[in-house]
């Protein structure tokens, strides 16, 4: 079997592996793999320069591989490991090489990915300086901008990627993807120099619920239907309530686990650098060979199965859920300035959820019409998240968006889900008012007095036309 290992961003040299690739070649033969060390290839690819992309890298990627495991004028059949921010850079490798064609073509068998940052990672809306001071999770160099800014929650290359994602048939297709993470926080790792690097659900620089390939994605568009609401003390208002798109998309499960007492880094708990020697007893050494031991689609689904065990064992208070909000309106115009609202409870009011659900919001630096939300999930299931409301702006004027809300309490607790990602794509209708256009007849000219000794001829004068209020398509 070829093993080969691809690293996160900003590392700079093979080191970050650990032992990890002696332990796996050594311990292979336990659960009747064929791993030796010659059979293990490192992957050190550039993440740190400021032109270099996630895509390019895949590019590189697939040469690298024809160059170092050729078979027939293609590519050997491999399994890979990843780690942080390795498993988007293979997973776009996939999808630009092998999504055109049946994916049973592809050579890829196993995708292991330790502490992806397939959803994005918090930390990345620090910016390069202060992410590049964070030493222990980026070995001291600055990352390079192009990468951080797929890494920024709710990055538009993200969500396409996570799109394309959906039509996949892995384990049908000999393709078996896997995703180990950890939720544990190494103190001796990080300076608390920032609350990312201490947040509940993560590992200090992924989210669970950012590595999981689990998640769903919903389209709302707004409806004719209105109602009066009202915004705490304000005077009560109408809003135009939106109504779900086609069907709720997700993919095929992925097999998650959480392994207990990983970081995302580290000698001490890190995921990759606390196995230290070949002989290691580290949970994720196991773990990993179980993975690799799988062929076919049965023996996938059992090992789903009791890596969901094993993140229940693991997870033994709360666990954490990402809403990503994506704004725009019916003519595919970014929404940037709004304001959002969670609402719940049977009158659908954003006081009603108790206090505690909410951890974290960011708004994407360089899409700004895209929002993220992390929160508590069992906090806000036993409150009961009942809609959300969009309040953009302009609200007036010749152009101009109405306040809009989704109320389903039944739906939006079935579709939340801990650990994962829920996609929501939320369309606008862009209101004209009709005084944007109109038409004078062609009647003969007036004559204007412009002074005590002059006139002149003038047709209707517009400059200080005002919005009549009503819609070009009411």
């Amino acid at each position: 079997m070829v093993v080969v290992f691809v690293h996160g961003w900003s590392v700079t040299d093979t080191s970050t592996y650990g032992r990890l690739p002696e332990a796996l070649a050594t311990q292979a033969g336990d659960y009747g793999l064929d791993v030796r060390i010659e059979h293990v290839w490192l992957g050190r690819y550039i993440s740190f320069h400021d032109g270099v992309t996630v895509a390019d890298v895949a590019r590189a990627f697939d040469r690298a591989l024809r160059d170092q495991i050729p078979e027939g004028g293609g590519i050997a059949e491999f399994s890979c490991i990843t780690h942080s921010t390795g498993g988007p850079v293979v997973r776009e490798w996939l999808e630009q090489f092998c999504g055109t064609k049946p994916l049973s073509e592809s050579p890829l068998r196993h995708l292991v990915m330790l502490a992806p940052a397939n959803h994005g990672s918090a930390l990345a809306a620090l910016g390069k300086s202060r992410v590049g001071r964070i030493k222990a999770a980026f070995s001291g160099v600055e990352p390079g901008q192009r990468i951080l800014d797929w890494l920024s929650l709710g990055s538009q290359e993200q969500i396409d990627l996570a799109a394309a994602f959906i039509d996949y048939e892995p384990a049908k297709n000999r393709f078996f993807p896997f995703v180990l993470t950890g939720q544990a926080i190494d103190d001796k790792l990080y300076d608390f120099i920032n609350s990312y690097l201490v947040e509940a659900g993560s590992d200090g620089v992924v989210r669970v619920a950012a590595a999981n390939l689990n998640y769903s994605m919903i389209k709302l568009v707004e409806a004719k239907r209105s109602k009066e609401v009202k915004h705490g003390g304000a005077t009560p208002f109408r809003v135009r309530l939106l109504k779900v798109e086609g069907k709720v998309k997700r993919p095929l499960r992925v097999a998650l686990g959480v392994i207990h007492g990983a970081s995302h880094s580290g000698t001490k708990k890190g995921i990759m650098g606390a196995v230290r020697t070949p002989t290691s007893n580290r949970p994720q050494v196991a773990e990993i060979l179980k993975c690799l031991q799988v062929r076919h689609k049965r023996g996938y689904d059992a090992r789903a199965t009791e890596l969901e065990e094993l993140t229940k064992q693991t997870q033994k208070s709360h666990r954490y859920t990402m809403l990503v909000f994506v704004v725009k309106d019916d003519q595919g115009t970014p929404v940037n300035d709004f304001d959002l609202f969670l609402l719940g409870g049977d009158s659908h009011g954003p006081d009603k959820l108790t206090k505690g659900f909410f951890v974290d919001r960011q708004q994407n630096a360089t899409h700004r019409n895209h929002l993220v939300y992390y929160i508590d999930y069992d906090i806000i299931i036993k409150n009961q998240l009942s809609g959300f409301r969009v309040i953009a702006r302009p609200s007036q004027g010749f152009t101009y968006y109405s306040p809009v809300e989704y109320h389903s309490p039944d739906r939006l607790n079935a579709l939340l889900r801990p650990n994962e990602v829920f996609y929501v794509e939320i369309e606008l209708r862009r209101c004209i008012d009709r005084n944007v256009f109109r038409f004078d007849n062609a009647e003969a000219p007036k004559l204007r007095k412009k002074s005590r000794f002059s006139k002149s001829e003038t047709r209707h004068s517009f400059k200080d036309e005002k919005p009549m209020g009503g819609p070009v398509d009411e």
